[in-house]
């Protein structure tokens, strides 16, 4: 139980005006809360994080030893501060699609690479539960993805960027410690 509520707290600080959450909050604000953006939105979250968690346990049946499993950890919060810092928020499309099929591959493009991603792959690699990592990933990003949906001016506030940035700075400096630790 504790694994699920640090993966939540932690993914749900990392989702902070991330770019998937803006993307839900730009298309309801101009469309409409419609109930299919959010269930394509979640499902997309569900697959994306499972998909992080089967990754690292793949990688962790591949990888021998606690160090190297630091090591790829850190890289992976590295990897996970340098989103959160260097790929902000984009414009509101100009014409977004109505297709919901559409969105959800945008979500999902958004999602694969982002830094709740890489800190289930993180928290999967350096826990013996990666099941509860990716479900503490899962219900952060419905309670993100839907408080977007509902309320679109949270996610577009002036200050969820520099939060995301000093999310970001802290998920770079946790990497890059995670990783001296693992080095022989």
């Amino acid at each position: 139980m504790s694994g699920f509520l640090f993966a939540f707290l932690a993914c749900l600080l990392a989702s902070l005006g991330a770019r998937d959450q803006l993307l839900v909050a730009q298309m309801s604000a101009r469309q409409g809360a419609r109930p299919g953006l959010l269930i394509v939105a979640l499902a997309v979250t569900a697959l994306t994080c499972a998909a992080a968690a089967w990754l690292a346990t793949t990688l962790s049946g591949q990888v021998p030893g606690s160090g190297a499993k630091m090591i790829f950890a850190g890289i992976a919060l590295v990897l996970a501060g340098g989103e959160a810092l260097l790929l902000g928020a984009k414009r509101p499309p100009e014409e977004p699609t109505q297709s919901l099929f559409a969105a959800g591959l945008v979500i999902a493009a958004q999602q694969v690479t982002d830094a709740v991603r890489f800190m289930v792959l993180a928290l999967a690699l350096l826990s013996a539960a990666p099941v509860t990592a990716a479900l503490g990933a899962i219900a952060s990003g419905a309670v993100a993805l839907a408080t977007a949906w509902t309320a679109p001016e949270i996610a577009g506030h002036p200050l969820m960027p520099r939060l995301r940035r000093i999310a970001g700075a802290f998920l770079l400096l946790a990497g890059l410690l995670l990783a001296w630790r693992g080095l022989p």
